[in-house]
């Protein structure tokens, strides 16, 4: 007589809510550049003065979609990959 197992392996469930690292890396993306985007539009500027009377404005959003740019890599990295145990 053969026996039929009533759960399945830990490594095929995706079907969890929490266990959904593709669903978490989109929203943590989706985040980081609402954020970009809420910076550019309520965000002050970099402003430099020279002694001479002139001056350099620049957006903040610049400086936050650098480094919004090398999170996104970061995050995308690890939350789509696939290892053979997932």
């Amino acid at each position: 007589m053969t026996t039929i197992p009533q759960e399945t392996p830990l490594g095929r469930r995706r079907t969890s809510f929490v266990g959904a690292r593709d669903m978490w890396a989109s929203i943590a993306i989706t985040a980081i550049w609402l954020s970009v985007t809420l910076g550019a539009l309520f965000g002050p500027d970099i402003v430099s003065n020279t002694p001479g009377g002139t001056y350099s404005r620049v957006p903040s959003a610049i400086v936050i979609a650098f480094f919004a740019t090398i999170a996104t890599w970061l995050v995308a990295r690890y939350g789509f990959r696939r290892n053979a145990d997932t």
